[in-house]
């Protein structure tokens, strides 16, 4: 006999389960790291096809339509002649930037704004913070010079793969956003 009690026996029969779940715990922790790194690569290499992949872009944009329209519509509420039509102005407000995001957020122009050069907006950004939000969710922030806030993406575990779904500018970059530049 080898010596073993059934005790030891038992543990040795155990740890390979217990590595296999470690194992599995630590993939699940760094998946969305890795993923955030193929974005950055993506990025970086103009890869216009692993962006499209990657992005819900049509999400994304959405996510922006209301931050812009909440911007552009709360913030004259106080100013707004009684005689106004807010439903109205909301719905034109929603179909204008609508038509704009719809044209200029998207894959192919993130590639063309890192191709333009070093000078382009969001050439510098850097990660700030990332963790998760829930276990389907993970939250990022991102630093540029362009802004003292940060932007924040959330990613969400959609099948097996992480995807971008949701993109908050901070004010001044969301304003920029909102007129076009």
């Amino acid at each position: 006999m080898s010596g073993l009690t059934n005790q030891e026996r038992e543990m040795r029969a155990k740890w390979p389960v217990f590595a296999a779940i470690v194992a599995l715990g630590a993939g699940y922790l760094g998946y969305p790291y890795a993923t955030l790194y193929q974005l950055d690569l993506a990025v970086r290499h103009a890869d216009a096809a692993t962006l499209r992949s990657m992005v819900d872009w049509h999400a994304v944009r959405e996510g922006l339509k209301e931050d812009i329209c909440d911007m552009v519509l709360d913030e004259p509420a106080n100013a707004r002649p009684s005689n106004e039509l807010p439903p109205f102005g909301a719905g034109f407000v929603r179909s204008m930037t609508g038509n704009v995001l719809n044209a200029r957020v998207t894959a192919e122009t993130l590639v063309s704004l890192n191709t333009a050069g070093s000078t382009a907006p969001g050439s510098d950004a850097h990660l700030a913070w990332a963790f998760f939000s829930s276990p389907t969710e993970f939250l990022v922030h991102v630093r540029t010079v362009e802004s003292p806030d940060p932007i924040r993406v959330m990613l969400e575990l959609r099948g097996m793969h992480w995807q971008v779904r949701r993109v908050w500018l901070p004010g001044s970059l969301l304003e920029r956003a909102g007129s076009g530049t």
